[in-house]
């Protein structure tokens, strides 16, 4: 625990979380190689010099006017912090639940795990058979000098009314958006208007699929955009 207490101004539930949770290694077609701790799998260091790469996943939880649930990361939060982001991005852990391979389930496990933790959503407003992966990124992504991300990310999309109550060690804000809004909040953020900033992988699949998905969202066609055949590797 040493290298822990090395970080001194980490907040004590995310130093804790960094170090209990044991993300899962993959290589790049997505097969599970071994494991490590959340903090290994963080810092730049060993994602260069090792080649560290883990699975992760993001939701988009839309609700039944088709707007999107955004939240804005905490201030506490290791990388990327108050950063606004999509609904919720973690990662499965190494553990028999969420290291089903079949559908994507250990993904969609850890994904009805996290939205609780998160968001305090539910498990029974968000059944992990209503989300719908539609496909999977590979990126890598510097947050500061020593913090940053190297993940084959699941991307899950789902659409329910819940109940949100966000736990404030992990979330700062929240708030629905109709595309119109979204488009807004990306022109302020590329303006640097309001201090306002975007996670990077949130910015990558905006900038690749989320509006053309959005289509099928509303007209109720989401199945027919699923490629999880493709691994798409972006910058």
């Amino acid at each position: 625990m040493g290298d822990a207490y090395a970080d001194a101004g980490m907040d004590a539930v995310q130093r804790r979380l960094m170090f209990e949770d044991e993300c899962i290694l993959v290589d790049e077609n997505d097969r599970v190689v071994g494991h490590d701790t959340k903090y290994n799998c963080h810092l730049m260091e060993k994602i260069e010099s090792l080649n560290l790469l883990h699975r992760a996943f993001s939701v988009f939880l839309f609700n039944s006017k088709y707007e999107l649930l955004l939240q804005q990361r905490s201030a506490t939060k290791v990388t990327f912090p108050l950063m606004w982001t999509n609904t919720c991005c973690s990662h499965p852990l190494y553990r028999e639940s969420e290291l089903i391979d079949e559908n994507a389930l250990g993904v969609r496990n850890a994904a009805q795990r996290k939205l609780l933790d998160e968001l305090g959503i539910p498990s029974e407003d968000v059944p992990v058979d209503q989300f719908n992966p539609l496909g999977r990124m590979l990126y890598k992504a510097p947050s500061d000098g020593k913090w940053g991300e190297h993940e084959l990310d699941y991307l899950l999309f789902i659409v329910r009314d819940v109940n949100v109550h966000p736990n404030p060690d992990e979330v700062a804000d929240i708030k629905y958006v109709s595309r119109d809004q979204l488009k807004e909040l990306l022109r302020k953020a590329d303006a640097g208007e309001e201090g306002l900033k975007l996670t990077p992988w949130f910015r990558l699949v905006v900038d690749n699929f989320l509006f053309r998905w959005w289509d099928h969202v509303e007209k109720g066609t989401i199945l027919e955009a699923a490629d999880m055949k493709t691994i798409h590797k972006l910058t």
